[in-house]
C-alpha cells in the first residue's frame, strides 16, 4: 500500500498531482475540479488547491536557499526525495489524458 504522508497525499497521488498540473491549463475555468478528477481518490478541488500552495511555498524556499530539498524530514508537507521519485509515471493517468 501507498505510504500517506502528514497531510494526506500519498506518493502516487502527488505524482497524478504533478502530471495534472503540467497538462491542464493554469487559465481553464475548473481548473482544480479538472486537476482533483486526475488526482482521483477522495481530493476535492479545495484539497488539490491548497496542495498546490503548499508547493509554491516549498518552490519559494527553494529558490530562495532556505531548504534544502534534499532531506526529507525538513518540516515541508509536499518534499519528497525518496527512490520511488525516480520511477516512471503510473500509466492509467496517460492512458486517460485525452478525457482531460
Amino acid at each position: 500500500m501507498d505510504e500517506v504522508t502528514a497531510d494526506g497525499w500519498s506518493w502516487e497521488e502527488n505524482k497524478l498531482f504533478e502530471m495534472a498540473l503540467a497538462v491542464v491549463d493554469y487559465a481553464k475555468p475548473n481548473r482544480w475540479e479538472t486537476v482533483a478528477a486526475m488526482v482521483g481518490g477522495n481530493k476535492s478541488a479545495d484539497d488539490v488547491f491548497s496542495h498546490y500552495v503548499l508547493l509554491l511555498k516549498d518552490l519559494e524556499l527553494i529558490e530562495a536557499g532556505k531548504l534544502d530539498h534534499k532531506f526529507t524530514d525538513c518540516g515541508t508537507s509536499y518534499i519528497s526525495e525518496k527512490e520511488e521519485d525516480h520511477k516512471y509515471l503510473p500509466l492509467p493517468l496517460m492512458q486517460n489524458l485525452h478525457l482531460f
